[in-house]
């Protein structure tokens, strides 16, 4: 007679023979380097890559300042000035970027000097999805509630700045169509119309006397805030919930302009880097990226936003850590509800591992076992965790930098250098963020770097509607 045999019984022997135990349960026997340089492997750029990346990003916006139809939209923002620090007034601006929406009131006294008081509105989820009206009423909600919490003279109609950070095709200065939403938005019956527009009618049914004058991307916001402060400022950058960017780019080189001749002879164009390479032929896309694309509420578009911004980085590092929690050399195996959640893992929560320089990673151990409640946590667990939160987070920073540096290099501006005003959670909270571009930088412009500022544009594209709207008095 044929003896039968167990075939799983057979595969527990065999995993037995190549795993070790901790004190609570059997890990497979892959030694910690192994692991590292695996996923090094996967997330580390070379210099050389980055000048790959940077060549393309560069050629890129020549074809988006050609014609409309291509991945980077290179928008021009209608403003052709930049300010001089000396405009005066007061003004409203509304923020509307991602999480929250800021109401401020904007007193632009001169000499860069800038007053503002300011209220946070937590948008809510069922806003961000429903009718578009849905979401301006609740804009114009808070307007409201702002000038009487702040009691703002409304005698006379209120001139508005409108930084709305989702892309548009602008088509004046107080004049743009949605053209998609991102960041967690997606607004029925809005693509293709004017979102000054859709303001002014939920300010019009709520009675408030505000005209909106300059529609405002928040990276031009930003741009315009600090040139206010510092007229060497060219680019604005917000790498925060989501990412883009703004700089001069001189009249000549915008071949697709047809509004007529531009006294200044400079332009401030939206770049909409976000979607850079969704044809996906240069940056570093890996399965994780490619899983997170697959289930996020944009698929195949924002490909370059997903790889370097707070709303994305989190969910990275969730998807590594479920696959080595799969091939059993994470946690054992042994997974949780939380961990096995898309979106669970929060960027906060990177950034409170990278901070983390205790020698038992304790505060690493509190975020994986009291938040996100794996049942239990080897030192050698930690170890690698905080390894991915710092592959992930190295990678954006670098690829962010290769941003900054294709928007230098087409200024021609590495020569004669210029600032670089940065805003948005990433950029200002992110440990050691700042320092990985400048690192990148220098890997790509050598001692050149050394021209190029990065400087926080805190809050920049708030002030910098009022700037905008004060130029649009002039």
């Amino acid at each position: 007679m044929e003896k039968s045999f167990d075939i799983n019984a057979l595969r527990e022997i065999l995993h037995q023979n190549t795993s070790q135990m901790t004190g609570k349960y059997t890990y497979r026997e892959i030694d910690e380097s192994t692991v590292y340089a695996e996923l090094e492997d996967i997330f580390i750029l070379s210099p050389q890559r980055l000048r790959e990346i940077c060549k393309v990003f560069v050629k890129e916006m020549e074809k988006g300042l050609e014609s409309d139809d291509c991945t980077l939209k290179m928008i021009p923002s209608f403003v052709t000035n930049r300010p001089t620090g000396k405009e005066v007034g007061t003004y409203l601006a509304l923020d509307l970027g991602g999480t929250n929406f800021r109401v401020c009131e904007i007193n632009l006294e001169g000499q860069s000097k800038v007053r503002l008081r300011a209220k946070k509105f937590t948008i809510p989820d069922s806003a961000k999805t429903a009718d578009q009206s849905v979401l301006f009423d609740f804009l114009a909600e808070s307007i409201a509630i702002f000038i009487k919490e702040y009691n703002i003279n409304t005698e006379k109609d209120i001139n508005l700045g409108f930084t709305f950070s989702f892309p548009v095709q602008q088509t004046a200065l107080n004049k743009g169509t949605i053209l998609l939403w991102n960041k967690g938005f997606n607004c029925a019956n809005s693509i293709g119309k004017d979102v000054v527009t859709l303001l002014s009618e939920a300010l019009t049914r709520k009675q408030l006397k505000v005209n909106v004058v300059a529609l405002v991307n928040d990276t031009v916001g930003t741009l315009m805030s600090h040139a206010y402060v510092d007229p060497g400022t060219c680019v604005g950058v917000i790498l925060g919930t989501g990412t883009n960017a703004a700089y001069v780019e001189s009249a000549d080189a915008i071949p697709k302009w047809t509004g007529g001749p531009i006294k200044s002879n400079e332009m401030i164009i939206n770049s909409e880097w976000g979607a850079f390479d969704n044809e996906r032929k240069v940056l570093p896309w890996t399965k994780y990226d490619e899983q997170q694309d697959k289930q996020s509420t944009n698929p195949g578009k924002q490909t370059y936003e997903k790889m370097i911004s707070g709303m994305y980085l989190g969910e990275i590092v969730r998807l590594v850590c479920k696959d080595l929690i799969e091939r059993k050399i994470l946690f054992g195996g042994m997974s949780s509800s939380e961990m096995d959640t898309p979106g669970k893992f929060e960027t906060a929560y990177m950034s409170r591992i990278e901070r983390d320089h205790t020698a038992e990673l304790t505060d690493t151990k509190m975020v994986l076992q009291e938040i996100l409640k794996i049942p239990y946590v080897a030192p050698r667990d930690r170890r690698i965790v905080r390894r991915i939160c710092e592959l992930v987070a190295i990678r954006a920073a670098r690829l962010a930098a290769c941003g900054v540096a294709a928007v230098v290099t087409k200024m021609n501006r590495v020569d004669t250098g210029c600032t670089v005003a940065i805003d948005g959670s990433v950029y200002e909270h992110y440990p050691h963020f700042d320092n990985r571009m400048r690192d990148a930088l220098h890997e790509l412009f050598g001692m050149f770097s050394e021209n190029v500022s990065l400087q926080l544009g805190k809050d920049g594209s708030g002030i910098g509607a009022a700037v905008i709207a004060a130029l649009a008095d002039k």
